[in-house]
């Protein structure tokens, strides 16, 4: 923050040392070398070494207490700067400093673009081959097929669809859906982009598609310009403008005009979906579905004893998996809480016309799709967890009937009792000792008590006063 005094006109001079057991004062109006000035260097963030005599600033290897004067320099005061600049500048500095400090950096994997598990990745390392620049909407832009290289070494080649996003040098990118599509604008016509892919160059060399396009003797380039052109104006709404070859302005209308809608999108190398799941023992755990253009991929499972990949529809243990399958783990009821995974791993085949999205979520890169589908190594796996099941509750027993018959109940009599029939038994003398007398029992005789107290006491006063009287009536006589 030194230097937003300096650029305010203050400057600073050293009040006192303090170091391990010792102080010692310096006279504040000393001379001491002037801080450089934030064009020349800059004061060290915090945390690194102290900074270097050598470069202007002081460099003790004690605490500095500075005390900040107003410049009286002419022309250097606080009427050049801005109050709400230099405030800002402090808070900028303030705040980068608590996020450094507290590590609130996000996290890697939050930088990271979500697609289904198996996706095929790949390292976009240079061109194949080039065009002529296209002029389209205004802009003119060049043209080029790209080089994807994948994780297992294969190099694919690829077009653009996303005519305002510029490719990234070395950007990684992953295999999605075109529903996924994360470009500029609408993928609007992704059926109309595949035809072209298999249909115009390079899928179909420059010399036949010149001959289907009425242009004799189509170069690689012009072929290719005009391909990418035509792309461009299915997957972002451009059109061709002034500025173009005869050649490359025949080749584009002939493709977008004979276009077809393909419905079919081609189908993933290879996918699990969902790729977790949760539930509960005494169950099949999750409904896992698989699609791959490979067949009869072989199960790795990871699962404790007793506990099965099984098929949802038929309850069969799966060793192995096909397109369209649907797979879950079969959970013994007294399986205690647990987890389990699968993993498949096979040689698929990344079709043409398969998206490929930036792995990275904070910055853009052009989306490509496949021209020329190939062999990949793939690979995908999905796990589940689960808790313990319910212990189901046995039923009491219901009772059994007796087949002996209940004696009937007895027939009352006309006859009237004998008298003294209804008289209460007296209760039978007992030897065992009286329970002593309590609670209300022993209040009602501490009330009696304190009657006859009073009682008596009353007594002995009409008595005494009958005396008193009867001696006073002998004085008198």
């Amino acid at each position: 923050m030194g230097h937003i005094f300096r650029e305010a006109g203050w400057k600073a001079r050293t009040v006192s040392l303090v170091s391990a057991g010792r102080s010692a004062t310096q006279d504040p109006r000393g001379p001491l070398p002037r801080l450089t000035a934030p064009s020349e260097r800059s004061l060290p963030l915090m945390g690194s070494a102290p900074p270097d005599p050598d470069r202007g600033v002081h460099s003790l290897p004690h605490r500095r207490i500075i005390r900040f004067t107003p410049n009286k320099t002419p022309g250097n005061n606080l009427s050049n700067f801005s109050l709400p600049r230099i405030a800002g500048r402090t808070g900028l500095a303030a705040s980068a400093a608590a996020f450094l400090a507290f590590g609130l950096a996000a996290p890697a994997a939050a930088d990271e673009v979500e697609t289904y598990e198996g996706s095929a990745e790949g390292t976009y390392i240079g061109n194949a081959e080039s065009g002529p620049k296209v002029h389209m909407g205004g802009s003119s832009v060049p043209t080029s097929l790209f080089n994807l290289e994948l994780t297992d070494g294969s190099v694919f080649t690829m077009y653009c669809i996303d005519f305002r996003t510029n490719i990234v040098d070395q950007a990684e990118y992953k295999e999605d859906d075109w529903a996924d599509y994360p470009g500029k604008g609408k993928f609007a016509e992704p059926g109309k982009v595949l035809w072209i892919l298999q249909n115009a160059y390079p899928n179909t060399d420059a010399a036949a598609l010149g001959e289907a396009a009425g242009v004799e003797g189509l170069s690689n380039e012009d072929a290719l310009g005009a391909t990418q052109a035509a792309i461009w104006h299915f997957s972002n709404d451009m059109d061709l403008s002034d500025g173009n070859s005869e050649a490359v302005v025949s080749v584009y209308e002939y493709l977008t005009t004979n276009a077809e809608s393909i419905e079919e999108e081609p189908g993933a190398a290879l996918s699990i979906t969902p790729n977790s799941a949760e539930g509960t023992a005494g169950s099949t755990v999750g409904e896992f579905e698989i699609s791959t253009n490979a067949s009869e991929i072989p199960v790795t499972l990871d699962a404790p004893d007793g506990v099965d990949l099984v098929d949802v529809e038929t309850g069969e243990k799966a060793d192995t998996v096909d397109n369209g399958d649907k797979v879950g783990f079969a959970v013994p009821e007294d399986t205690e809480p647990g987890e389990a995974s699968f993993s498949l791993e096979a040689s698929s085949s990344v079709e043409t016309g398969r998206l490929f999205q930036g792995k990275s979520a904070t910055e853009p890169t052009q989306t490509l799709i496949t021209v020329d589908g190939d062999e990949t190594s793939v690979t995908a796996s999905a796990s589940a967890t689960w808790a313990a099941g319910e212990t189901p509750t046995e039923p009491e027993p219901t009772p059994t009937p007796s087949e002996e018959p209940s004696e009937p109940a007895p027939t009352p009599t006309d006859e009237p009792s004998e008298p003294g029939d209804d008289k209460p038994t007296p209760p039978a003398e007992s030897d065992e000792p009286t329970l002593p007398v309590t609670g209300g029992a022993l209040a009602g005789l501490v009330a009696a008590g304190i009657a006859a107290l009073g009682a008596g006491g009353g007594a002995i006063y009409l008595s005494r006063k009958r005396k008193a009287g009867d001696a006073a009536e002998d004085t008198d006589a």
